[in-house]
Parts: C-alpha cells; sequence; structure tokens
C-alpha cells in the first residue's frame, strides 16, 4: 500500500501537466480531465484510508521514500512521504471536497473560454496542498508550501483582466511571502539544532533542545500558520482574495490553503509542547482573529467577503484550540473538518446565488431568494445552521469542544480563553443570520444593472447543486459521527495525543452558555433585519461599522507602517548611503586627488625647479646640523 501514497499527488499533478501543456485541443475537454484527476486521487485516497482502518491504531503510519533528493554530506534531503492518521484525515478532505469543486466548477466556469487552464491551477493547487500535507519531512513541505502558494495566486488573479483581482492576487502572493520567510527561518533553526529536517528523528530529539530555541522554532511556524491560515497580523490578503472565481473561495478557504496554517501546528506539536510560552502566543492570536474576523464578517455587505471574514473567524477557533496543546489538538482537526464541509458549501452556495443574480455580491440588493433558488436555500440554510452551532450539527460539537478546551486551560487565562470563544460564537450566530436574512428572505431588492439588465433569480444547474447537497449532508452528519463512541478522537490520538484537561465549567455549562449566545445573535440580527425593511443602500453606521467594513482599518495599517514606513526607511538607507558611504569614498577619491595634484607640481619636469627644491633641501639640512651642534 506504500506504493499509492504517491500516486495521491501524481494524479493531479499529472492532470495539471497536461490542461496546461495540451493546448487548446484539450479545450472541450478540459474540466472533464481534471475532474477526473481529482476524483481518482480522492479514490486512491479512499484505499488507502481503508487499508489503515485495518491496522491496529500503532501501527497506522506508512513511508514510501522515491529518492534522495539532496545528496550532500551532513546534509540530506529525502523526497519521502509519511501518511498517518493526521495527513490521512487532510488527505480525504483535500480531495474529496477538492472533487466536489471541480463537479461544481463544471457548471460554474461553463461559459468562460478558458475554462482548460482552470482546471489545470486547480489540480495543481490539489497536488501542492498534498505534497504539503503528506511530507516526511519539513524541507519537503516547504516545496509544497510554496506551491499553494503559487497556485493560490494563479486562481485568485485568473479574471486578471480585472484590476482588482490581479491587485488581490499580488496582495496574496506577498503577504504569504512573508510567513514564508518565518517557515524557511524555522526550518534553518531546526537543522542547525537537530541535524536533520525529517520528522520522526527531530520529534524524538525535541527533549534534548533548550526552550529558548524550541520557542525561537515555533514562533516562525506560527509566522508561517499566520500567513496562510490568514491569522492577525497576516490577515489582510484573505477579504481580497474573493475577486478570484467562487469555486476558489470555496477550495482555498474551506478545504485547503487556510487550513495548512492549522496542520503546520498541530504536525509540529512536539516542538509546542516543549515551547509553552510559543504556545501561549498561539492562543492570543487565535483568540484575537476570531474575534476580528466576526467582527468584520458582521459588516460586509459582499456575500462573499462576509463569508470571508467568517473563514478568518472559524481558522482562529482552530489557531486557539491548537495553541492548548494536548487538550485541544484533536478539536482544532475536527472543527477543521466540518468547516471544510459547511464553509465550502456556504461559499458554493453564494455562487449559485451571484449564478442567479448576474454576478451581483450585493446582499442588500438580493432578497425573497429562497421563494426562486429552492435548492440553494437549503442547502445555504444548512450550512449556516452548522457554522452557528445549531444543536446537533457538525459545528455544534466540534466548536462546543473547542469552547469547553479553552475553559479547561485553567486559570485566568481559561477563563479569558473561553470568553473569547463564547462571544465569538454569539457575534458568528449574529452575522451568520444576516447573511442569511439579506440573502433569503424579506421582499425583493434586486435592481436592474448598469446595462439595464434585471436579475432573473433561478436555480443552478445539477453539476452546481449536487456538490452543495452533497457538502450539506456532510454539514449535517459530520459531526455527530465524529462525537459518537469518541471516534474522531480515538483516530488522531496516537498522533496528535490528547489530555482531557480540568475545566471549571461542566460540559452541560458550556453547551448552555452556547445555546444562549446564539439565541442572543439570532435574536438581535432578525431585530435588525427581519422585521426592518432593508434599505437597498447601506447606512452610515456607527464608527465601528464603518471600520469595519474596512476590514478594521487593516490595509490603513499596513499602508501607514509598513508602505510609508518602508519608504521612509528606504529614504534614510538611500541618505545614508549617499552622505555616509559614498561620502566616505567620494572623499576618500578627492582627498587623493587633491593631493596628487599638489604633488604633481612638484615634477614639472623644468631643472631650475628642480635645482631650487635641491639647494632648500640642502640649505635646511646644514641649518639643521650647525642648530644641533649648537646646542
Amino acid at each position: 500500500m506504500e506504493n499509492l501514497i504517491g500516486l495521491l499527488i501524481a494524479a493531479p499533478l499529472l492532470g495539471a501537466v497536461v490542461l496546461l501543456l495540451g493546448g487548446r485541443r484539450l479545450d472541450k475537454a478540459g474540466h472533464w480531465l481534471g475532474t477526473l484527476f481529482a476524483a481518482a486521487s480522492f479514490g486512491i485516497g479512499v484505499v488507502l484510508f481503508a487499508d489503515l482502518l485495518g491496522r491496529g491504531a500503532e501501527d497506522r503510519t506508512l513511508y514510501e521514500k522515491l529518492y534522495t533528493w539532496i545528496p550532500v554530506e551532513g546534509f540530506q534531503a529525502d523526497v519521502a512521504f509519511q501518511l498517518d492518521q493526521l495527513s490521512m484525515t487532510f488527505v480525504l478532505l483535500i480531495t474529496g471536497v477538492g472533487t466536489l469543486i471541480h463537479i461544481y466548477s463544471i457548471g460554474y466556469m461553463e461559459h468562460d473560454e478558458r475554462r482548460r487552464r482552470f482546471f489545470g491551477y486547480l489540480n495543481l493547487f490539489l497536488a501542492a496542498m498534498l505534497l504539503l500535507v503528506l511530507a516526511d519531512n519539513y524541507l519537503l513541505l516547504y516545496v509544497g508550501w510554496e506551491g499553494v502558494g503559487l497556485a493560490s495566486y494563479l486562481l485568485i488573479g485568473f479574471w486578471q483582466h480585472k484590476p482588482s483581482a490581479a491587485t488581490a492576487a499580488k496582495k496574496a502572493f506577498l503577504v504569504n511571502r512573508v510567513g514564508d520567510m518565518g517557515l524557511s527561518i524555522a526550518i534553518m533553526l531546526l537543522f542547525t539544532t537537530f541535524g536533520t529536517f525529517a520528522f520522526g528523528p527531530v520529534f524524538a530529539s525535541v527533549g534534548n533542545a533548550t526552550e529558548g530555541k524550541l520557542t525561537a522554532i515555533a514562533l516562525m511556524l506560527l509566522l508561517a500558520a499566520c500567513g496562510k491560515s490568514a491569522q492577525v497580523p497576516l490577515q489582510s490578503w484573505l477579504g481580497d482574495a474573493m475577486e478570484g472565481p467562487t469555486p476558489v473561495s470555496a477550495l482555498i478557504h474551506a478545504a485547503t490553503m487556510v487550513t495548512a496554517g492549522v496542520y503546520l501546528i498541530v504536525r509540529s506539536a512536539a516542538v509546542f509542547n516543549g515551547a509553552p510560552d510559543a504556545q501561549l502566543v498561539v492562543t492570543i492570536v487565535g483568540a484575537v482573529t476570531l474575534i476580528f474576523g466576526a467582527i468584520v464578517g458582521c459588516a460586509k455587505d459582499d456575500i462573499k467577503k462576509a463569508l470571508a471574514g467568517s473563514t478568518m473567524s472559524q481558522i482562529g477557533y482552530m489557531i486557539l484550540a491548537a495553541g492548548l496543546g494536548p487538550v485541544g489538538y484533536v478539536f482544532a482537526i475536527m472543527h477543521l473538518v466540518t468547516h471544510g464541509f459547511f464553509k465550502a458549501g456556504l461559499f458554493l452556495g453564494a455562487g449559485s446565488v451571484m449564478h442567479g443574480m448576474n454576478d451581483e455580491v450585493d446582499m442588500r440588493k438580493y432578497g425573497a431568494l429562497r421563494k426562486f433558488m429552492p435548492v440553494t436555500f437549503v442547502t445555504f440554510g444548512l450550512g449556516y445552521l452548522a457554522i452557528i452551532g445549531f444543536p446537533g450539527l457538525s459545528g455544534f460539537f466540534s466548536k462546543d469542544m473547542i469552547i469547553e478546551a479553552a475553559f479547561a486551560k485553567g486559570g485566568t487565562q481559561g477563563w479569558i480563553l473561553g470568553g473569547v470563544a463564547l462571544l465569538g460564537a454569539g457575534i458568528t450566530a449574529f452575522y451568520m443570520t444576516r447573511v442569511m436574512l439579506l440573502t433569503f428572505f424579506g421582499e425583493k431588492r434586486w435592481q436592474p444593472d448598469a446595462a439595464g439588465h434585471e436579475p432573473h433569480p433561478h436555480e443552478s444547474p445539477k453539476s452546481m447543486t449536487i456538490p452543495m447537497v452533497i457538502l450539506a449532508f456532510g454539514s449535517v452528519f459530520a459531526g455527530a459521527f465524529f462525537e459518537i463512541g469518541e471516534r474522531f478522537l480515538k483516530w488522531l490520538e496516537p498522533v496528535t495525543g490528547y489530555e482531557h484537561g480540568n475545566s471549571p465549567v461542566s460540559a452541560m455549562t458550556v453547551t448552555a452558555s452556547t445555546m444562549v449566545v446564539l439565541v442572543v445573535g439570532v435574536g438581535i440580527a432578525w431585530s435588525m433585519y427581519g422585521r426592518r425593511p432593508v434599505p437597498v443602500v447601506a447606512p452610515r453606521g456607527s464608527l465601528l461599522t464603518r471600520a469595519a467594513r474596512r476590514d478594521l482599518l487593516q490595509d490603513d495599517f499596513n499602508h501607514v507602517v509598513l508602505v510609508r514606513g518602508g519608504e521612509h526607511l528606504t529614504r534614510s538607507l538611500v541618505y545614508v548611503d549617499h552622505s555616509l558611504v559614498d561620502g566616505a569614498v567620494n572623499g576618500t577619491a578627492a582627498a587623493v586627488g587633491g593631493a596628487s595634484g599638489r604633488l604633481r607640481k612638484l615634477q614639472n619636469g623644468y631643472a631650475r625647479s628642480y635645482a631650487v627644491s635641491m639647494f632648500g633641501g640642502t640649505a635646511i639640512l646644514i641649518a639643521a646640523t650647525l642648530l644641533m651642534r649648537a646646542v
């Protein structure tokens, strides 16, 4: 079975090569080929999953080495793969949800002239993400990490004829390069500390490293995770990334790229367990981001950007859980999987709405769409109930576990983290209820576009609705399936470890508190958007609302601190270069030149001048000799 691991990556990679290099002759069949390669990878993943289930809990790690990549004395890196319970979870999520998004894209991108290229980029993205989660060493993981960054750049900027899309792609690429510097530094520190990049030897030798060194490595890994997973302070690219086609949003912001940071932290659990200060920073980043993203989601009228804020917030929950250590690792991944179902379904539902509304994204110009798009309404509604934590649905189980684990941190930290997680649940209920009410309820508010064409909302084709139905099924049942008999916990525990923790509040109290804040959030949203007419033009709003519409001024902050700060730094360096460096060089040259010019006057070629010099020198010598004798 080990020989099949490489095929997981080879299938979509081959698809990308064929579609991107095959030329226009594949235009008519490219979308089918891309979907077939993605489905083939999913099929291989299912076979490997069945094989792991047939093994004992401690015998579920498979290795496949293809070749030695860098054979240098004292420095060796292999192209080798590791498949265990953690990577298998990601494989099924990436290939399963990825295949559904491929199927959805067949209908969504039907009229795009560059559809073949789009599916080639989707395949490339899957291959890079699979390499990231299957690598058995940090250096090979870095290759997949950068491959994901390249593919996301190509997909976000796919409609490059739109300046906003091209700008968004560049922004995502550059912000992620900041995080990537953290990963590259972490890899260097890992090698200088342990003499290897491979997961096994590194994790086995963690006890031999100092806490300071482990903290430095962990903080650099966290910086990388902040970039890929859009966490504070590297979150600014996520909202703009909505300029890409909607299937890209579902793929990047649900099941793949934004979850890479969570995977990196959980995979590096041994390093973080030895660096408690770094773990505290992880929880702070997660807590801040889950509130930050939720507030941003409350003020967005663009349906995709509202969901982008939601993604930022939900990933914040996962990062918070990962920072709790063995108490939270399992629940971080559990919420990651359930989020993959309901958030992918929500994004695909948003795309279905846009498909029926002439690509309109402003929710204030929707209204009453439940009557015209019943399948989209039901599937989107189930995703909505899952994400707000409605009892019995997937988000109810995974989010409650994270809130309980936060309280189990103990002490003041536990109360603060648990309180923040509860507050985030209430805000989530508010902004997602707002999305539902603005989109599917109330009176119709749509208007003719600039060309005078009035939208005629209608249900999407089956190629789009079938994936939405399947994802809705996962949104409803995945959490309960994982929770019954603690299936998911028992599956991941051999890899991530697990500690129950000592929560000062009972599970029933956490659940009751979550239900209270859920009802309050839904109630406030209903009073604001369900009982009152919704104006097509958004009112000016409070200072906080205006700031949230501008992503809580994150771009303004980046512009002032980074862009203008960088400009001032550059000018200062230029001044130093011109005044000090060039001044020293040019001053030395001028001094030598001046001295040379003066000395040159002594060598003028006239015999009388030389004679006078010789006479003067002789006179000086005689005078000095006589003076010495007199003394």
